[in-house]
C-alpha cells in the first residue's frame, strides 16, 4: 500500500483535473499556497486561480521603487482588487493604477493630499480606509471619481484644516449611500451625541458606525430627539432606522447622554470600549448614574453586545436585553454571581467571548455548561483554570468553535482530551499559537473582513 502511494505520487500533477487541484489547495494557508507555488510550473499556475485569493489584499510598500511587470500580471491573475498602500508618493499610486485598474477596496496606511488626489484614478472604488495623515487633507466630492459608489469609509488618525467637527461632516455627507463608517482619532473636540445626531441625519443608508468619543461632559439639550411613530426615527424613513451598528472607542460613562440610543432605536448591535475598568473608575471622579444602564433598557432589537472595561457588571446586567444571543464580556473582577446574572438575562444566547483579565475564571469555567447550555461558539482563556473544569465544557453539547486566548504548557494535550471528549465535533483554535506562527510569507496577503 504504500509502495502505491508513493507511486501514485510520483505521477505528474496535471493527470488530475485543474478543478480538483482547486479544490485541495481551497483548504491551504496562505504561506502553504506559496510554498506549493514554488514546487512547479503547473502548481504555479493553479495556485494563482483567482478563486483561491478571493477577499485577500495585497500589501504595497514600494520600499524598493515601482514593482515589475510580471509583479502585476500575477496580482491580476489571482484577480486582486483590494490594496494595502504604505507609500505616499503619487508615482506609486499612478502605477498602482494603472496595473490594477479594477481595485474597488483601498486602504491608505500613509496618506497625504498628494496620494489622496490619485483616488480619482479609481473609477470602481467602493471600499476606503485613509490612516495616519502626514498633513492636513481636504477632502471633498471629487476626492473619488464616483462618490456615490462608495459604501465603506474609514478614517483613522487623519487631520483636516480644521477641528470643528463640520469639517468631518462636510467631508463624509458627499458619499450618501455609505453603510458603513469609522471615525478613529479625528482631533474633533464637538461632543460625541452631536457628531452622531449630525451623521444620521446625512447619511440616510448608514448601518456600522464606529466612533472614538470625545471626552467632555455632556450638555445635550439642543439635540432634536426622534418622533415616535410606525416609522421610526427622527424623519421618517431616513436617519436613524437605517443604523443597526454602533460602536464607541475609548469611552467614559459621561461621554454620551444617559438617553443617547433613543436616536438609534434599531440597534442590533453595541459594542462599547471603555477607557477605564471599574477599579480604575473608582480612582477618579464616580459617576452618579450608569449610563450603560439606560442604554440597553432603549434598545429592544439588541442581538450583539461587546463591553470591554467598564462599570461593574451588576450595575448594567439587569437591563441587558434578552434578545442578545452574541455576548463579549471582557471585565475585571468578574464574579459567579456575575455569571449567574447574565445568564437569567440571556437564556438563547449562543455565542461567548468572555475574558475576565487581569483576574481568572479559573473554577468557574465548569459552571458555563450550566449557565448557557445552548452556546455554539465560545472564547475564554486556560490561565488558571483546573483541568478537570476545562474538561467540563464537553457538556455543551452544541458546541461548535472553542477559541482558547492564551498558550499554557501541556495544552495540546488538554485540547485533546476535550476533542476526544466531544467526539471530534468542536473545532478548536487557539489564538495566542497561531498569531505568532505567522511567517513573513504570510504578510503579503491579509484577508479583507472590514477596514
Amino acid at each position: 500500500l504504500q509502495h502505491g502511494q508513493l507511486k501514485t505520487m510520483a505521477q505528474p500533477p496535471s493527470q488530475l483535473p485543474s478543478e480538483v487541484w482547486n479544490h485541495v489547495f481551497g483548504y491551504l494557508s496562505a504561506a502553504d499556497k506559496f510554498n506549493v507555488r514554488a514546487s512547479c510550473k503547473y502548481f504555479k499556475k493553479l495556485v494563482d486561480h483567482g478563486s483561491l485569493w478571493k477577499d485577500w489584499a495585497v500589501v504595497l510598500s514600494f520600499q524598493n521603487g515601482p514593482y515589475n511587470s510580471q509583479f502585476w500580471a500575477t496580482l491580476r491573475r489571482r484577480r486582486v482588487t483590494s490594496v494595502v498602500v504604505r507609500s505616499s508618493k503619487a508615482k506609486d499610486w499612478k502605477q498602482l493604477a494603472h496595473s490594477l485598474p479594477a481595485v474597488t477596496t483601498v486602504v491608505m496606511d500613509q496618506s497625504s493630499q498628494k496620494s489622496l488626489d490619485c483616488l480619482k484614478d479609481f473609477p470602481h472604488l467602493k471600499r476606503l480606509a485613509i490612516r495616519s495623515s502626514c498633513s492636513s487633507l481636504s477632502l471633498d466630492a471629487s476626492t473619488v471619481s464616483k462618490p456615490q459608489q462608495l459604501t465603506h469609509f474609514s478614517m483613522c488618525d487623519v487631520t483636516f484644516p480644521t477641528a470643528a467637527m463640520g469639517s468631518v461632516i462636510s467631508a463624509v455627507s458627499h458619499f450618501t449611500n455609505l453603510i458603513s463608517l469609522v471615525c478613529h482619532q479625528m482631533g474633533v473636540f464637538e461632543e460625541t451625541i452631536l457628531m452622531v445626531h449630525s451623521i444620521l441625519n446625512c447619511l440616510p443608508k448608514l448601518k456600522h458606525l464606529s466612533l472614538s468619543v470625545v471626552h467632555r461632559l455632556c450638555t445635550f439639550h439642543s439635540i432634536p430627539r426622534p418622533n415616535p411613530g410606525p416609522s421610526g426615527g427622527a424623519h421618517g424613513q431616513a436617519g436613524a432606522p437605517a443604523l443597526s451598528s454602533l460602536e464607541l472607542i475609548d469611552c467614559m460613562d459621561h461621554s454620551l447622554p444617559e438617553d443617547a440610543m433613543r436616536l438609534m432605536p434599531g440597534l442590533k448591535s453595541l459594542a462599547v470600549f471603555y477607557r477605564h475598568s471599574h477599579q480604575e473608575m473608582l480612582d477618579r471622579r464616580p459617576s452618579p448614574v450608569c449610563h450603560l444602564k439606560t442604554w440597553l433598557s432603549d434598545l429592544p432589537q439588541l442581538s450583539t453586545l461587546v463591553i470591554v472595561k467598564g462599570p461593574p457588571v451588576k450595575k448594567y446586567v439587569t437591563s441587558i436585553p434578552a434578545t442578545v444571543t452574541n455576548l463579549t464580556l471582557c471585565v475585571a473582577g468578574l464574579s459567579s454571581g456575575d455569571m449567574g446574572a447574565v445568564a437569567v438575562q440571556v437564556p438563547n444566547l449562543l455565542h461567548l467571548h468572555i475574558d475576565p483579565w487581569p483576574s481568572h475564571l479559573g473554577a468557574r469555567t465548569a459552571q458555563i455548561p450550566q449557565l448557557f447550555p445552548k452556546l455554539k461558539r465560545l472564547k475564554l482563556r486556560h490561565e488558571h483554570v483546573p483541568e478537570k473544569n476545562f474538561l467540563r465544557l464537553h457538556q455543551l453539547q452544541d458546541l461548535e468553535y472553542l477559541e482558547i486566548l492564551d498558550s499554557r504548557p501541556h495544552l495540546s494535550e488538554l485540547t485533546a482530551k476535550l476533542q476526544a471528549l466531544t467526539n471530534y465535533r468542536v473545532e478548536l483554535k487557539n489564538i495566542y499559537i497561531f498569531l505568532n506562527q505567522n511567517s513573513d510569507k504570510t504578510q503579503f496577503c491579509h484577508k479583507v473582513e472590514h477596514i
